[in-house]
């Protein structure tokens, strides 16, 4: 039950003829941030005092009239200029809990409309290794997915890889050109991933060797631009005039200085090559392998056999290191329909655009112009190559045709905000006016110089070694933590050794750690905060599930008789009664996370909820309560503490501890 939805729709009765504007004024129904306001507050008196040309509290006064809550609160009470404070019943919060404790979904209902989503998320490229980077689409997606689903939507997830892209040119020629067989046969896709990393160095490096010129003459001109502006400021009389000139002046100095940036990386990625006389030497011998890459990925896509064979090899074996962390993160797919799989699509999807008129030629390339847009997104280019736009059509149509899902939701970083914007009002063009197309972009995985997170050596993180570090310091917490614990009663046991308590605490950590934060928020990644046995932390929530386990195994009790027993709940301390209600909003957090599409309100609520426990747990003894009906009613509070925990975790992709 959502208590929250309850109350809007009591107040919405109630508001039925003294506003149009009921769905406005139901939204100032909030949980009250101080005790003494009760439970939630309803602020619309002010606002429908205006409207109405009363006293606010006047108009309080008469939605409590017509306000009919006497079933779930008790009278409720008008405060100030015209809040309306509510106080749920204890009665009634101790029946919610009673009917909770005998459903396994702990009284939460099912969305009131059932939609059919399509969830586009973790989407690695086939040919390179995961990364840190891969962590926040594949958790967060997994997360929606498990969230959605469980509130009654048909959820249907695609992990759209990239399978068909330059990547594989570049492969394809470092397998032709430095192979190492050797070490190909012993690991063939460490063997892939050093060429992917080799050939895209060496195309980096004549790149930026090119490009070096260009930025040079682009910062002479700019401080060239910039001392003649300095020089009209010096001359300029007119005040608006001189604030325009300032203006551009700080302008021109950004661009400068983000120029000079430039400059500055592109000088140290060549001098490294320079300083590698191996490397360089092939650099020398490869002045074209830029456009060679190209040459191998146009035939891949033409079907060259050669290369269609090699790919054909590639492939699988890429997906079977891929499929093993997922694995590891307990993360499953319903399809894996990588690009290759609409390359067939592709020349008719734009010969169909250019016929319906929704794009058209543009130096020799095809591409749909926008409104207010000046530069198109292309779906040819000169050379007849498609894009990742013309794959995303018709990756649509697809979807459309083969799922009909009410929404798509694709799970990809801001900085592919732009392409998002110009494929869904494509797709407006191409007459999905029906459909949600939701880009859920997140911030960067930060290291703790602020900068995104890469090896010392300058790499970007690998997702395994990741998962592999977390395990490790994991174990050690374990053993640590074991040592010397004093086992005082309601305490968890020391530990069993266990083969899957490492893999839980520590993968749970790292998941927890990215689902915890605002998705559109960067964030600095830290084993040790994330591991923390306080904060907000997957290892706190693991450690109260634990908690209650150990109450369990000290008291002997019998799980099944609890659940179904006639003993009243008591809730007559007050931190009995905030844990009673903080358990029954589990409904809402969990409506709250699926409007917007944000693990982090569910995160949250567990946090809250672990704090509410441990405060119970100080103030309220369990097994050594004063008569066995509070003892009763105190351990199947414990229970429902557990079983939020555990589903609310499992929801997020994490699994629980027994012991810790």
């Amino acid at each position: 039950m959502n208590i929250h939805t309850v109350l809007k729709e009591r107040f919405a009765l109630a508001l039925d003829g003294l506003t149009e504007n009921i769905t406005t004024a139901v939204e100032m129904i909030r949980p009250s941030q101080e005790p003494k306001f009760g439970d939630y507050q309803a602020n619309m008196a002010m606002s429908l005092g205006k409207q109405l040309g009363k006293p606010p509290r006047e108009v309080a006064e008469q939605i409590v009239v017509r306000l009919d809550v006497s079933d779930l609160c008790e009278p409720p009470e008008i405060a100030g200029p015209g809040f309306i404070n509510l106080r749920l019943k204890s009665d009634w919060l101790a029946a919610r809990l009673q009917a909770a404790l005998a459903d396994p979904r702990l009284g939460v209902g099912c969305a009131a409309r059932v939609k059919t989503y399509v969830i586009d998320y973790s989407a690695p490229n086939v040919a390179k290794p995961m990364h840190v980077g891969h962590i926040r689409s594949t958790m967060i997606g997994n997360a929606l997915a498990r969230l959605l689903r469980f509130y009654g939507h048909k959820v249907i997830t695609d992990n759209h890889i990239g399978d068909w892209g330059t990547q594989f040119g570049m492969i394809l020629y470092g397998y032709k050109h430095f192979l190492d067989r050797s070490a190909y046969a012993a690991k063939p896709v460490d063997e892939l991933a050093r060429l992917y990393r080799l050939v895209r160095k060496l195309v980096d490096y004549h790149r930026d060797v090119a490009e070096m010129p260009q930025y040079e003459q682009r910062a002479v001109e700019l401080r060239t631009r910039l001392e003649d502006l300095n020089a009209k400021l010096q001359t300029e009389s007119d005040a608006a005039a001189q604030k325009k000139l300032r203006k551009d002046q700080t302008r021109l100095h950004s661009q400068i200085l983000e120029l000079l940036d430039t400059i500055k990386a592109v000088a140290e990625k060549i001098r490294a090559i320079h300083d590698d006389p191996a490397t360089l030497a092939m650099a020398k011998s490869h002045p074209d392998i830029g456009r060679a890459v190209q040459e191998e990925t146009s035939k891949l896509h033409h079907g060259d056999a050669e290369n269609l064979a090699l790919w054909n090899e590639f492939v699988p074996l890429c997906m079977e290191d891929i499929e093993r962390i997922y694995r590891r993160l307990n993360v499953t797919f319903d399809h894996t329909l990588g690009e290759s799989f609409y390359n067939d699509r592709l020349p008719e999807l734009v010969e169909r655009l250019l016929a319906q008129g929704i794009a058209r030629e543009t130096d020799g390339a095809v591409g749909v112009f926008l409104p207010g847009r000046d530069i198109p997104m292309l779906v040819r280019k000169k050379d007849g190559a498609f894009l990742y736009a013309t794959t995303d059509l018709a990756t649509i149509e697809y979807r459309m045709e083969t799922f009909r899902p009410d929404a798509i939701l694709y799970l990809t970083d801001f900085r592919q905000s732009l392409h998002f914007e110009q494929l869904f009002a494509t797709a407006r063009f191409m007459g999905y006016h029906d459909l949600e197309l939701t880009h859920v972009k997140f911030g960067t995985v930060l290291g703790e110089d602020s900068k995104p997170f890469k090896t010392r050596s300058g790499d970007t993180v690998g997702l395994e070694s990741l998962l592999d570090e977390a395990e490790r310091r994991a174990c050690k917490i374990r053993d640590e933590g074991s040592e010397g614990r004093d086992e005082k009663e309601d305490e968890p046991l020391a530990p069993h050794p266990s083969p899957l308590a490492p893999k839980r605490i520590g993968i749970g950590a790292l998941v927890y750690a990215d689902l915890s934060q605002n998705r559109e928020s960067d964030y600095v990644f830290s084993y040790d905060k994330m591991l923390a046995m306080n904060g907000n932390t997957a290892t706190y929530l693991q450690y109260a599930y634990a908690r209650v386990q150990s109450i369990f195994a000290r008291g002997k009790v019998d799980i099944d008789a609890l659940r179904n027993s006639d003993t009243p709940l008591h809730l007559e301390q007050p931190v009995e009664r905030d844990l009673a209600l903080d358990l029954l909003k589990f409904e809402e957090a969990i409506e709250l996370s699926l409007q917007d599409y944000r693990p982090n309100v569910v995160t949250a609520y567990l946090y809250d909820l672990a704090n509410r426990y441990a405060s119970f747990f100080e103030q309220c003894p369990v097994l050594r309560a004063e008569n066995e009906s509070i003892r009763t009613s105190r351990l199947r509070l414990c229970d429902l503490v557990a079983r939020t925990m555990q589903l609310g975790l499992e929801l997020l992709g994490i699994e629980t501890v027994e012991r810790m």
